[in-house]
């Protein structure tokens, strides 16, 4: 048995403490984000099983164009941030060639496989099943070449463990009931899920973690090399578990690790939800690039890729269109809206960042899940505890060594 302090207190450093205390461990969780605002705290809520192709393909490359913000888009790379966005580009290139999209592929698939019965364990764990929503979710055009378009691709891309069902005429007219104009139609999945209520998650999660023995101390924290080992200045542990997102590459790259990470960010409105359908599960707009997620208490709009930098100010001009979208669609939300950006941690090749340093023998990491981190914390958490413990991880995959940007 040893002693683990976890840097990061969101949905995988929680996940992650949890498996570990549940293996024999005694742990430490550090984490400075007093008020839930990061983006495990702010994200759609989808356990998003679908995504198995990574966002580094040739395809994404080729649609940038129309997808860029100026053009009405949800993508945007601000010109201030070029320094960061740039190298990171180059890098996606290279990652998006037909080989490494397959490897890519291949990786990501076996971990989504795993990823709704490691939630189911995870909401039984901390006795909050309900929690865990697995009602699929919608795709909704309203343009008919879009949803031609859409039907088609999605028919073709791999979803994983998660299927695709055409939505029957009057699941079409009662879905577009939620706007001022028909929808030319629907796709529903099944197999997707969602949380039912981020900030409940997160108060289940941390009750949880101190309940069996964990400590929670909130304070940010840096890592001290000594000799073959690092250290957090301050705490007593036998190892360090980095699982702080987008603020994980300062900590790896101060140890020697090049972690081509980037801030991807992400933005939301929120507003009453009284006049939602309380058990619609979440649907994407795709002609517009959001989506909307009904939780307990509120519900939300989300769009936008920014890729910039971490600290950056907030661009008031995305809360104002995912606004517009809201009011052009005639949805039934209403405001007043509450507005939150997160940063996402994206590496170029989109696949997260798992294992044990070269650089420390007591460091492990887990970080950079992009848009899946929800979806994957608690097999994340799985793999890596596997790791800490000396057994073998159910998922090894050289993918997720942070060495492969060496």
């Amino acid at each position: 048995m040893g002693r683990v302090a976890i840097v990061g207190g969101g949905v995988v450093g929680l996940a992650t403490g949890l498996a570990l205390l549940d293996a024999g461990q005694s742990v430490i969780l550090i984490d400075d984000d007093a008020d839930g605002q990061a983006a495990s705290w702010g994200n759609a809520g989808h356990i998003a099983v679908e995504q198995v192709e990574p966002l580094a393909s040739l395809a994404l490359l080729r649609s940038v164009p129309r997808r860029l913000f100026w053009r009405g888009g949800a993508l945007d790379f601000p010109l201030s941030a070029i320094g960061a966005w740039l190298p990171f580009g180059l890098r996606l290139m290279t990652a998006a060639q037909p080989a490494r999209f397959r490897q890519g592929s291949d990786a990501l698939r076996g971990l989504l496989a795993q990823a709704m019965p490691a939630w189911e364990a995870l909401v039984d764990r901390i006795g909050e099943p309900d929690l865990l929503r697995q009602d699929g979710h919608y795709v909704l055009w309203h343009s008919a070449q879009s949803a031609e378009t859409g039907r088609a691709s999605w028919a073709a891309a791999d979803t994983g463990t998660a299927q695709v069902h055409d939505v029957a005429l009057p699941e079409l007219a009662q879905l577009s009931r939620l706007t001022s104009r028909p929808m030319a139609g629907a796709i529903r999945f099944s197999g997707s899920g969602q949380i039912a209520d981020l900030s409940a998650l997160r108060l289940a999660l941390r009750a949880a973690l101190v309940a069996g023995g964990g400590e929670i101390v909130g304070r940010s924290a840096t890592l001290r090399r000594t000799g073959g080992r690092v250290e957090v200045p301050g705490i007593k542990a036998d190892y360090v578990m980095v699982c702080a997102g987008v603020r994980s590459r300062p900590l790896m790259e101060a140890l020697g690790h090049k972690v081509p990470m980037i801030a991807e960010r992400g933005y939301h409105i929120r507003a009453d939800a009284a006049d939602w359908p309380a058990d619609l599960p979440p649907a994407v707009f795709e002609d517009r690039s959001m989506i909307v997620t009904r939780y307990r208490n509120c519900v939300q709009a989300a769009s936008f890729v920014e890729l910039g930098r971490v600290d950056a100010p907030a661009d008031p001009r995305k809360w104002e269109r995912l606004e517009r979208h809201v009011a052009e669609l005639g949805l039934p939300i209403r405001g007043p809206f509450t507005r939150w950006m997160g940063c996402r941690p994206t590496l170029p090749d989109y696949l997260p960042a798992i294992g044990r340093s070269d650089k420390a023998d007591n460091l492990f990491y887990a970080f950079g899940h992009q848009h899946l981190g929800l979806t994957l914390a608690p097999i994340t958490a799985q793999m890596i505890t596997a790791r800490v413990t000396g057994k073998a991880p159910q998922l090894s995959n050289s993918l997720f060594d942070i060495r492969r940007f060496a």
